[in-house]
């Protein structure tokens, strides 16, 4: 699987980028059985996040969220490999599960020429995960994302310059510009936006930057209430109320990629919206 510059769209359907893969009930986020579900429900993208434990290793798990998930006492930062191995995911009712973190190169191994991988918390440690995705012989498939600072894009240049990249771009795009006149491989921009007037989402820019060969990724998802980062146009919306106002207003607009924790809903909303024309 090769992006080359430009993730391929099936005809004018958004590809799907499944948050974390898909989990609920006795299926925590972020592990292999989240990942495979995810890709039986039509993911084109497995979405996924990164953390380092003391000793070093990369495992699939969004740092900070040791409190919600595991309940151990100490963060995957603060311990080692064969510590996280041992500890127990918890299912969404706080039971213990036979499910553990899974590595990153595990995860990576997984989902090895069977979605696009979406590896997040990538600025962490550029140079370690840029290495880890080298082994997995997973160059192509990935889409690396990392803040605007100075500091990650010098990384990005340094260690990653051939991996797709993607900037996380809020409001008005100051980025893109720049990034196509250095040593980085941009394939497009993660778009967040508190109102439909926002520069990200009008029009006029995803023509622009369609015609530039690159790809917009929109969020349904809803991480955190207090701020919603697609101006309402949410999965819970969708799902609970009308998804001509949620999902639909990405298809309208022809964004690229959809985020979201429900992909066969969207699928199926998808597939209804087509036929109806």
């Amino acid at each position: 699987m090769d992006l080359s510059k430009k993730l391929p769209r099936r005809g004018k359907v958004p590809l799907l980028a499944a948050h974390r893969g898909v989990c609920g009930a006795n299926i925590p986020c972020n592990t292999l059985a989240a990942y495979e579900i995810a890709l039986r429900q039509g993911a084109d993208i497995i979405e996924l996040d990164v953390s380092k434990s003391s000793d070093g290793e990369f495992f699939a798990f969004h740092p900070g969220m040791e409190p919600v998930y595991l309940k151990c006492g100490k963060m995957i930062s603060e311990m080692t490999a064969k510590e996280v191995r041992e500890v127990p995911l918890l299912n969404q009712d706080e039971v213990p599960t036979h499910y553990r973190v899974p590595s990153l190169a595990e995860a990576l191994a997984f989902l090895k020429d069977r979605a696009y991988i979406n590896v997040d918390k990538f600025w962490t440690d550029v140079e370690g995960i840029a290495a880890c995705i080298r082994r997995a012989g997973v160059e192509k498939q990935v889409i690396v994302k990392t803040f605007l600072d100075e500091e990650s894009l010098s990384a990005v240049e340094k260690y990653a310059p051939d991996l797709n990249f993607m900037p996380l771009v809020r409001h008005k795009d100051t980025a893109t510009g720049p990034l196509l006149k250095r040593n980085i491989n941009l394939c497009g921009c993660e778009v967040l936006f508190d109102k439909d007037t926002d520069e990200v989402i009008s029009d006029e820019y995803i023509a622009a930057m369609h015609k530039k060969g690159l790809f917009i990724w929109a969020n349904a998802i809803v991480y955190d209430e207090k701020d919603v980062i697609s101006a309402g146009h949410t999965d819970d919306l969708s799902l609970t109320g009308d998804p001509a106002a949620g999902w639909g207003f990405f298809l309208d607009k022809g964004v690229d990629v959809i985020q979201t924790d429900w992909p066969l809903m969207v699928r199926q909303y998808i597939g209804r919206a087509r036929r109806n024309g």
